[in-house]
């Protein structure tokens, strides 16, 4: 029996970059199947709507609005999306807490295919997740602390508001995540990746944990250095860590 395609649409604004991507995506991902394009936020939607795409390659920056007005606009539909950015701090760590696909421009033909694995896994495994409103909810959400992060389980996701951590603690290949509320979390991740993709307040300590400075009530300079946190766990703050903790007191 043979295997139907997914069917995808591109979004993208830049000529080149679109010819470059459906290139691509010939060459490289037979198990798509390009049914759409569009170049700006309107036609995107009226695309999208007409198409019913599994998965849609959307530029963020374009034309009559950005790619979180045309997830706002079609949020009665079910897709997959792998976003296309220029690179922006801010749009990658909303990215990042989001748990969304991203690529970087121009296009590396190797993240391409990686990212359309794994798309296409979670796809044919019918292991849908809204991470589009989630991603479109913390790039307009101002205040970083109070973006959602996406937390990648062995069941599926949770999504917690970031605000609501106190602290993490490295579990093997999991990572522990700790709230205010006194419940626990574990994430199918390795500690540093949220090193890199968590946005101050959050402080690396250890090489197991990384605190919330905003929950820090206590620093005791006994053995070693170590912290109480507003649920009343210590945690030791490490030789190679102790002078970028202090500097955020002083």
């Amino acid at each position: 029996m043979v295997k139907k395609k997914i069917r995808c649409v591109i979004v993208e604004d830049e000529q080149a970059a679109m010819e470059a991507l459906k290139a691509y995506l010939a060459k490289y991902c037979p198990q798509l199947e390009l049914v759409g394009e569009a170049t700006d936020a309107r036609q995107a939607e009226k695309v999208l709507h007409e198409q019913q795409p599994q998965l849609v390659f959307l530029d963020v920056e374009m034309p009559f609005g950005n790619a979180f007005d045309v997830l706002d606009a079609c949020a009665d539909l079910n897709f997959e999306t792998i976003f296309v950015t220029a690179f922006s701090t801010y749009s990658i760590q909303a990215l990042n807490q989001s748990a969304a696909y991203y690529l970087l421009k121009p296009v590396s033909i190797e993240e391409l295919i990686l990212a359309v694995d794994k798309v296409c896994q979670e796809i044919d495994k019918q292991d849908t997740f809204q991470r589009n409103t989630v991603v479109a909810q913390n790039f307009r959400e101002q205040q970083i602390v109070k973006w959602q992060v996406v937390l990648p389980t062995l069941e599926g996701f949770e999504v917690i508001r970031m605000d609501d951590i106190i602290r993490l603690q490295g579990n093997g290949n999991f990572t522990d995540i700790f709230l205010k509320d006194g419940t626990k979390k574990m994430a199918c991740r390795f500690l540093k990746h949220y090193d890199e993709v968590l946005p101050f307040p959050f402080l690396r300590v250890h090489k197991s944990h990384i605190i919330n400075m905003e929950c820090v009530s206590a620093y005791h300079k006994q053995a070693g250095g170590y912290v109480t946190l507003s649920d009343q766990t210590e945690i030791d703050i490490s030789a190679q860590y102790k002078d970028r903790f202090l500097n955020y007191f002083k």
